[in-house]
């Protein structure tokens, strides 16, 4: 092994920080610098060229030790890291002789660490994903592999203690199953057959609650959970290609153009043609609370996987995240709702998922180049009665959704034939991830802290981006596309995606693990089946269409194997022909595929609906207006989201239409996001998010249809024709094991499937269920546990002819406007569960709900006819802190002031302004008054609309009683009250002086806008003079692996006048392609190398380091 001495690692900031969380706990300890250290693991008997490495590295061989016990920190010893895979491409691709190079940081301390706390090693490291070494021979770990663990038969009377030991989460009535069939079979079954069950038949696959029979308070019930959800697409089935049968839904889009690279290579604009598009939202909650950042980063690539192996393949556009967590307790920072009380150890904390969670998913979809357009964050907990229960999201709710696009003649998948290959595309396997299914499937605090680890994934989006690219151009040769079928490799690894492969075409097959890429040596053939190593996809491939598939995957320098052919008997055969595995050992798995899916006894729920808790109510006569208003704009699920939406790239792609950002203060408040059908097109789809979960813990049905109602009114800010165009994704987490719980679950379900959806024609083709929303831990010998409400995230989705109709919370700057609420409360204002009551810990009282679901729906054909006509400039819902965040927002956005006029509105202040009724606030022209009043009045909303206020361009906003004062804030401080989150948070997370001067300059009412200044006419095409007519010039848009930024930069060209080309790095090292016929070159962003010595480079590398191509 070599090491070398890297670059400093960490910013003044970031040791500043550091030094800070070690003094904490010990007043003598700092840390003075940190520095990169590189591992090398050449290749036996190579001949390294030491100075290309260190050039390549920036590393020098001297590598002297601060000071005695100065720890390295690396990457969990027995682990790859991303950061390996992808460096030791780089290394490789200049013909550097090596196996592997791993990095790591040396920390030089200002003392010993031997006698300090026993805590400082927890904050110089994240146990679940690093080691600390404190001995220099401890460093050989680096590389050290493991000799392979045996295949493990366990005697069919022991499967309990396995079911313990392997944390397989199987209930009794399946391990009677399993000892039933295997008697049949007559032999004991392998370890590998277990943790396959386990996985594909866990509550997190197999959706047992789901689709369980239910009897509560001893009636049985008439239908399952899921036969309600699908019970909304009987119902509305229109648009719906796909529903329940894929990775993805299916929904019908407006036509539209495909540009993209053909045979040659050479980009094209098709002729308009029908188009679709797919909709996905997942959750990653368990992870996300091991380890956030891998977590949520896996939860974001594990749906994006969804949306490419949609069908025979799809290709993701946009997408959505969103964090429910605990009261956040920012250090230093403490608020009034907040109440101290022990936390879960083996969890992060609420702070830490949302310091290091919102970047994981931010850093995956940036680098894989996805932009995230919209999402929600909610930050929650409440004491009951029981001082061991709290109800809060300590096990957070982590959700990763988007859009994707397909071809409606690739949406569905073929049936394979006997003969056919099985494809693995993608990254090695690893021991990572393992058991994630089953462990997703157990209230936290059920399994050990090692199987917490070892369900915990890691994340490499450039590879992901490999497999991508290799997928578009399958579904790109329409007719002739070689992926017969695909499934991603998510819960349960090829253990569970492999066998669906062939389940799907009621087959069987013959794999063997020796053909399986792995970068582990040392795996069992367990580890190797089941673990769920990220960035891979199975595939069905004819024989016939191999080469065509493999020379798509050589040019993309994308991995894949052929592991196995599909068979006739309905039999799956797993074999393990690596060298040194006994020959008793050979056969791994040897199932009826009747085993695997056959059918295990249906669960039936016995329950009863608890008794609602109980907590103070508001009193509203000891409240100050003032101060009431600032609390609730300091609520982190009111407050600014800015530190969770400025870490993303908004833009990537080039088909982002609407963002979170509004105005030329780009301040985040926007409702939907919307992005584009296509480059030269004004169609394309809108999306949006809706959730009001804390109320479920007084009235969960009340909840549930707040949740689809605030989806609906943020969508109502796009052009959609009407809810009959809106399909629904509906994501359920729940505590069942917690006393009642499945029956308020049950509730909830019936509202939304069986009454209000159906009423609307509104249909839920897809969705997602985490039903373990609970967490258990010991402190002080007592049992504590906290335990989630019933949560239903519900994510709206409809097409959209023009785009450029969209509405914004901005307030526009014309003179005599005024604010109407839409109010679907019909006068009721209903303050229980509001974030008021959370401000002042008075949780009780009735709870807003959808009483006539026939307002929504004439509010948003309201909407849409009032935009037709002109009427409106600005439109935002009322959500989270009632009417009075709403109009803030919509103050901020515009920079202007307003005064609110309860005259004509409510006799009660505090209901009136916070109350959290569905509903939407626009701005109309006073001169437009009747023409608006004549729409309300068409649309049956007479008493439920309100003009209540006026906007100016005064830096305040009032509250008035005729000429009384209620109340009256400055601009800015409620602009200071409601950035405070972010602003913390971005101090805490960022470079301090940054977040500072970011928000001094945002808070001033007099800030400038944004005012584009453009040196040429946007109306003509200023490209023309300086291209020939005739032949278009030929640009090469040169990309390396991992870039992602190559359509829009090739649209652009095509734009201009320009004939663009495709061309890859491999194309010029490997295969001889020349530049000289080109009139120029586009070097494309987006992480080559996924960025990993540097922005670019890796790329640099690649040419620098070639001669043929540097010269």
């Amino acid at each position: 092994m070599i090491v070398l001495k890297g670059e400093a690692a960490l910013s003044s900031f970031r040791l500043r920080a550091l030094s800070e969380r070690l003094q904490a706990l010990s007043s003598s300890l700092q840390v003075l610098a940190a520095h990169w250290t590189y591992f090398i693991d050449p290749l036996p008997d190579a001949s390294l060229p030491m100075d290309v490495l260190q050039r390549v590295l920036r590393a020098e061989c001297s590598l002297a030790r601060p000071a005695d016990e100065s720890p390295w920190i690396l990457p969990r010893i027995g682990t790859r890291s991303p950061w390996s895979s992808k460096a030791t491409d780089i290394l490789r691709g200049v013909d550097l002789p090596v196996r592997r190079v791993e990095r790591g940081l040396i920390l030089s301390l200002s003392g010993p660490l031997r006698g300090a706390p026993s805590g400082v090693l927890s904050v110089l490291h994240d146990p679940m994903i690093q080691s600390v070494c404190l001995q220099a021979a401890e460093l050989e770990g680096v590389f050290a592999t493991k000799a392979s663990t045996a295949l493990r038969r366990v005697p069919r009377e022991q499967l309990a203690a396995a079911n313990l030991d392997l944390g397989l989460a199987l209930s009794d009535d399946e391990i009677d199953y399993l000892q039933e069939q295997f008697a049949v079979l007559a032999r004991d079954p392998t370890d590998t057959e277990l943790m396959m069950f386990a996985q594909a038949n866990s509550e997190h696959c197999r959706h047992k609650i789901f689709n369980a029979s239910y009897r509560i308070d001893g009636k049985d019930q008439p239908h399952s959970l899921f036969g309600m959800i699908r019970n909304t697409q009987r119902v509305a089935p229109q648009l719906t290609l796909s529903a329940y049968k894929d990775n993805a839904a299916v929904v019908e889009a407006f036509m539209a153009r495909r540009f993209a690279p053909d045979a040659t290579g050479t980009y094209a604009l098709d002729a308009p043609r029908a188009a679709a598009f797919a909709i996905k939202v997942e959750t990653h909650n368990h992870p996300t609370a091991i380890s956030p950042f891998p977590g949520a980063a896996t939860g974001s690539g594990g749906e994006i996987r969804d949306e490419g192996a949609t069908g025979r393949g799809g290709k993701p556009k946009v997408g959505l995240s969103g964090f429910s967590v605990s009261h956040l307790r920012i250090p230093g920072q403490p608020m009034p709702w907040e109440q101290a009380r022990p936390l879960n150890p083996r969890m992060a904390s609420a702070f830490e998922i949302m310091r290091d969670g919102p970047i994981g998913a931010a850093a995956f979809n940036n680098e894989f180049g996805r932009p995230a357009l919209c999402g929600y964050f909610r930050s929650f907990e409440l004491p009951t009665a029981d001082a061991s229960l709290w109800r809060a999201y300590d096990k957070p709710i982590m959700l990763a959704g988007g859009i994707g696009s397909i071809e409606p003649s690739q949406v569905e998948k073929r049936r394979l034939r006997p003969g056919d290959a099985v494809v693995v595309l993608g990254g090695p396997g690893m021991l990572i991830g393992l058991g994630g299914g089953a462990a997703s499937s157990l209230s936290a605090g059920q399994s050990s802290e090692a199987l917490d680890f070892a369900s915990v994934q890691r994340d490499n989006p450039e590879m992901q981006r490999r497999c991508q690219e290799v997928i578009d151009r399958c579904w790109r040769l329409g007719d002739h596309n070689p992926a017969l079928t695909m499934h991603d490799v998510g819960a349960g690894g090829l253990s569970n995606a492999i066998p669906e492969l062939l389940h799907d075409s009621d087959l069987g097959g013959e794999i063997d693990l020796a053909n399986v890429p792995s970068d582990e040596p040392g795996l069992s053939p367990m580890q190797l089946w089941c673990n769920e190593a990220q960035e891979r996809y199975v595939l069905g491939i004819a024989a016939e269409s191999l080469a065509r598939f493999e020379a798509l995957c050589v040019r993309e320098r994308c991995p894949f194997a052929v592991v196995g052919r599909v068979t006739q008997a309905q039999h799956l055969r797993v074999t393990d022909s690596r060298v040194g595995i006994a020959e008793t050992d050979r056969v791994v798995i040897d199932l009826p595929m009747a085993v695997l899916f056959g059918k295990t006894p249906r669960m039936l729920r016995d329950t009863q609906i608890p008794i609602a808790g109980e907590w103070p109510r508001l009193d509203l006569e000891s409240l100050d207006l003032a101060e009431a208003g600032l609390r609730v704009l300091t609520h982190p699920s009111v407050a600014s989201k800015n530190f969770l939406i400025t870490i993303g790239d908004r833009s990537v792609g080039g088909l982002c239409s609407r963002d979170q950002m509004v105005g030329p203060w780009q301040m985040p408040v926007a409702d939907c996001a919307i992005s584009l059908a296509d480059f030269s097109g004004h169609a394309g789809e809108a999306m949006s998010v809706g959730e009001r979960t804390p109320l479920a813990l007084l009235n969960s049905a009340a909840a549930a249809r707040m949740a689809v109602g605030e989806a609906l009114t943020n969508l109502a800010a796009a052009p959609v024709a009407g809810l009959a165009e809106v399909k629904l994704s509906a994501n359920w987490m729940a505590a069942t094991s917690h006393p009642g719980e499945d029956a308020l679950l049950y509730q909830a379900v019936e509202a939304v499937g069986m009454q209000l959806c159906p009423e609307l024609s509104i249909g839920i083709p897809v969705g997602k269920d985490s039903l373990s929303m609970q967490a258990r831990w010991q402190y002080d010998q007592q049992t504590l546990r906290s335990v989630s409400p019933v949560s239903l995230i519900v994510s709206a989705f409809a097409r959209v002819a023009d785009v450029r109709g969209a509405l914004t919370p901005q307030l526009k700057s014309e003179p005599d406007t005024e604010l109407w609420l839409l109010g679907l409360g019909a006068g009721k204002q209903r303050l229980g569960g509001s974030i008021l009551a959370q401000c002042y810990q008075s949780f009780g009282g009735a709870v807003p709900d959808l009483d006539e679901p026939t307002r929504l729906r004439n509010l948003f054909d309201l909407v849409q006819a009032a935009r037709a006509e002109g009427l409106l400039l600005a439109y935002h819902d009322r959500s989270d802190g009632g009417a009075f965040a709403a109009v803030c927002e919509m103050a901020f956005a515009g920079h202007l002031g307003v005064d609110l006029q309860m005259d004509a509105w409510s006799e009660q202040v505090f209901p009136a302004l916070f109350g959290e009724e569905l509903g939407a606030i626009v701005q109309v022209r006073c001169e437009d008054r009747a023409a608006f009043a004549d729409l309300v009045e068409q649309h049956e909303l007479i008493h439920c609309t309100q003009r209540i206020g006026r906007v100016h361009t005064r830096p305040r906003v009032r509250v008035m009683r005729g000429d009384q004062l209620l109340a009256e804030w400055h601009w800015e401080a409620l602009f200071d009250a409601w950035w405070s989150v972010s602003h913390a948070m971005q101090r805490r997370r960022d470079e301090p002086g940054c977040a500072d001067a970011e928000r001094d300059a945002v808070r001033r009412f007099d800030a400038p806008p944004l005012q584009p200044l453009l040196t040429f006419e946007s109306t003509e095409d200023v490209a023309a003079p300086y291209i020939a007519t005739g032949v278009r010039p030929r640009i090469a848009i040169l990309r390396e692996q991992g870039v992602n930024g190559q359509i829009e930069m090739a649209a652009a060209f095509h734009h201009a006048g320009f004939e663009a080309v495709d061309v890859h790095m491999s194309d010029l090292l490997e295969r001889g392609g020349r530049l000289d016929g080109f009139a120029g070159l586009a070097a494309c962003g987006g992480f080559s190398y996924g960025d990993v010595l540097g922005a670019g480079r890796g790329w640099a590398t690649s040419i620098l380091e070639h001669s043929r191509l540097r010269d």
